[in-house]
């Protein structure tokens, strides 16, 4: 079994060889968070025009998700999280799915 470092580098090399340029495309950013060793979660941020963005979820799993399981076995899953100073640079439409979850649940 590969040290937690190891791994970590391997999801961030990754992230910059091989996302950042497409997200960047798109005045978007992904950045790593996290990773736990013991369920294989990568938790990742989306910033600038990826945070909030309704085909950031798209995005993540069918493209940097299976990129991660190809290069580095030991990711099982990702999740992502919105960067919450988007809005305050300028990123439009920003509307983080935290509050959309919240309001959905308020209907209910």
């Amino acid at each position: 079994m590969r040290e937690h470092d190891e791994i970590v580098k391997d999801i961030k090399t990754v992230l910059e060889e091989k996302v950042a340029q497409n997200v960047a495309a798109h005045n978007g950013a992904i950045g790593f968070i996290d990773f736990a060793l013991d369920t294989g979660v990568a938790t990742l941020k989306l910033s600038g025009a990826c945070s909030g963005c309704a085909m950031s979820q798209r995005t993540l799993k069918e493209g940097v998700e299976r990129l991660l399981k190809h290069y580095v076995p030991e990711v099982n899953s990702i999740v992502g999280e919105d960067d919450e100073q988007a809005a305050e640079q300028g990123y439009k439409p920003y509307v983080p799915r935290n509050e959309i979850k919240e309001k959905d649940e308020e209907k209910q």
